[in-house]
């Protein structure tokens, strides 16, 4: 039987960073990553369409927090502790340096993922840690003494002192910490875009609006940012955010409702008619539809005032009916949403285990002494940028640092 003493169940971001911590902070500590795949981190390999979104230049905590539609409450102290600035000091002591884009996010300067995968295999591997491929989780027994007995699905047996569970949304193992007695909040979609047919879109695939304000009609859920009409129906900045903050009420109507957009950003009505009253003395005799305002793009104006019937009319003959209508197409225009789509070649799920139950101090399980946690197993998710990246460091860093540091008190007791 094999007895490491720190056992790295998922061989991803957050299980390497766990291991490479624990291991470079005690090097004494026999510690193990087992992963089911034939190769590790493949999902940062594919991230950022090969590029890995690394983190985000954001490194104020409390502002951290708010792209993280759930957990952000929870993880305050922990990106005290632990956050991009860290991140990117992280790296370039290990010879990788870090790019900032206009949006915020943090790239490899390689533009490659590859650089990340081999920084981090060869931290591990500096650091004495074995990694194990093609050999899963089958099944996780608490044993009567500390420690946890691990059984593969290669049909080993292990027992470890302390065990981390870095699996990711894993329905499997999600499954088997629900036997334990974990609460696993439902994985659920939580970045995707929005199906509608309504034919104010049609034609319009690829048209961006800069700034939007869009709201799920009857209820509080609202966010910000540009659009983008697709052959489907909508996506964006903007509508990711919906998505992402309103996963679980969207997913209970299931996926029908009806958005309100201000395709305007913030403008009011009467903003938008005041506008409208001035148009009338600059452009008395030109066609409402020929002029785009507010630098919305001109095919979008276009299908706006034809809904509004009143694009072939000219400015100073529209009537009060007609710049009502007009404005409500900018400002409140509604669309049913019948559906989603996935977003790009993305499928990121809210759910997990139960947030209440974690130790975000030390990320260990409050039910089961021994059992920690990092990254997406959790019911932590946030919107793309490198945040859920982050929270895999983050995670995993102070899961890394718990367990090494509870293991050498054992040793000493």
């Amino acid at each position: 039987m094999i007895h490491p003493d720190i056992l790295v169940i998922g061989g991803g971001a957050a299980g390497f960073f766990a291991a490479i911590q624990a291991a470079t902070s005690n090097p004494d500590a026999n510690v193990w990553i087992l992963e089911r795949a034939s190769d590790v981190l493949g999902k940062v390999r594919i991230s950022g369409g090969g590029r890995c979104n690394v983190t985000h230049h954001c490194f104020e905590p409390k502002a951290l927090t708010s792209y993280y539609p759930r957990g952000g409450k929870s993880l305050i102290g922990s990106f005290s502790r632990f956050n991009p600035r860290h991140t990117v000091t992280w790296f370039a002591e290990r010879g990788v340096a870090l790019k900032t884009e206009a949006d915020g996010r943090m790239f490899p300067a390689t533009d490659s993922s590859e650089t990340i995968i081999q920084c981090l295999t060869e931290a591990a591997k500096k650091a004495g840690v074995v990694v194990k491929t093609k050999c899963g989780l089958r099944k996780l027994t608490p044993l009567n003494i500390a420690g946890w007995r691990v059984t593969t699905s290669d049909g080993q047996v292990i027992n470890a002192a302390k065990v981390l569970i870095a699996t990711g949304s894993n329905a499997t193992i999600w499954q088997q910490l629900a036997d334990l007695g974990h609460t696993i909040e439902p994985p659920i979609p939580s970045l995707f875009t929005f199906n509608t047919h309504d034919t104010r879109l049609a034609g319009l695939a690829g048209i961006t609006v800069p700034f939007t304000t869009i709201r799920v009609v009857g209820t509080k859920l609202q966010a910000e940012g540009p659009l983008l009409v697709t052959h489907w129906g909508l996506s964006g900045p903007g509508i990711l955010r919906l998505s992402a903050w309103g996963a679980r009420l969207l997913n209970d109507v299931h996926y029908r409702f009806t958005i309100e957009i201000n395709f305007m950003g913030k403008a009011t009505e009467n903003e938008v008619l005041s506008l409208f009253e001035q148009q009338r003395t600059l452009h008395p005799r030109k066609n409402i539809g020929t002029i785009p305002l507010w630098g919305l793009p001109t095919r979008l104006w276009q299908s706006l005032t034809g809904a509004a019937q009143c694009d072939t009319i000219r400015w100073a003959e529209a009537s009060k009916k007609h710049l009502q209508r007009l404005a409500q197409q900018c400002v409140k225009a509604q669309f049913e949403v019948s559906g989603k789509s996935t977003n790009k070649d993305e499928f990121v799920t809210c759910g997990g285990v139960r947030l209440s139950e974690v130790d975000f101090r030390t990320m260990e399980s409050k039910r089961f002494p021994g059992l920690y946690f990092a990254g997406e197993v959790l019911d932590v998710d946030a919107l793309t940028g490198g945040f859920n990246f982050q929270h895999a460091w983050t995670s995993g860093y102070i899961a890394g640092s718990a367990m090494i540091e509870r293991w050498v008190a054992r040793q000493l007791a």
